[in-house]
């Protein structure tokens, strides 16, 4: 990416697929160019690539992992020198009961899902403050909202979504926004690499990545700090605050498929 760029810098954290690729693909049509995140360095310069053939965008290519420490503080130092939007959507799910997992996997989830999240927002957020100007979309989930969807997935995105409401009281009057958006099933290669087999969910409660991408970008713009997609998740997540927490911990459990995974 050249110094010279006169365009918005936006970083995106796990790009290559799903809801990543689709922030990328809208923010460089939006005129970004972009600094891409993910373990995959094949499918990143793919990606980047594409997104100057198609919109003439700029991309700095970071193969990381972010669960790693290491990882995580090359990005923030990427992050401590300034962007303009912050995309924190890499995370992972994974398939067992909690107690019947390696104890390894059970923390790179805590340290993707939560700890990249924390420590990405923390490097990013004084150069926009300090510019008054910036935008931070942290991808949550129903999960995080709704009991009942696996224990420290459910748990991580709750926290995501905590963080975020937190952080926005904090930040209001400073020109920077930060929203926590929470989709629910949305047709990516999430559910795929989790090994969760959802094939027997009704139609009505998948959502596509192009309208998760286009909701989000859209209440960033109406100041809304919580983003639900769908009519039938905002109806979801309402109707669990509602309802006794051992009514809506079942409810989730049977729409989420909470069983067998975590």
């Amino acid at each position: 990416m050249s110094s010279s760029s006169v365009r918005p810098v936006a970083l995106v954290t796990g790009p290559t697929s799903g809801l990543g690729a689709g922030f990328a693909n809208k923010l460089a049509s939006q005129g970004y160019d972009l600094i891409l995140v993910a373990r995959d360095v094949e499918r990143l310069e793919d990606l980047a690539g594409d997104l100057e053939r198609r919109f003439g965008a700029q991309s700095e290519v970071l193969p990381t992992d972010l669960a790693t420490q290491a990882g995580r503080e090359a990005i923030a130092q990427r992050l401590e020198k300034g962007v303009q939007f912050l995309v924190n959507n890499a995370g992972v799910g994974l398939v067992g009961e909690f107690w019947t997992i390696d104890p390894i996997d059970l923390q790179r989830q805590l340290d993707l899902n939560v700890t990249a999240v924390m420590q990405l927002t923390r490097a990013a957020l004084p150069p926009m403050v300090a510019a008054a100007k910036g935008r931070i979309v942290n991808v949550a989930s129903v999960a995080g909202l709704v009991a009942g969807r696996g224990s420290t997935y459910s748990a991580s995105k709750a926290y995501v979504v905590s963080f975020t409401e937190g952080l926005a009281g904090g930040l209001e009057g400073t020109g920077v926004q930060i929203q926590a958006l929470c989709p629910g099933l949305v047709h990516t290669e999430f559910h795929e690499r989790a090994g969760l087999e959802l094939a027997s969910l009704p139609k009505m409660l998948w959502l596509n990545v192009d309208h998760v991408v286009a909701t989000s970008l859209e209440d960033l713009e109406n100041g809304k700090v919580i983003s639900i997609p769908g009519l039938q998740y905002k109806a979801l997540t309402t109707v669990s605050r509602i309802l006794p927490r051992g009514v809506a911990r079942r409810v989730g459990s049977i729409v989420g498929k909470g069983r067998g995974r975590t």
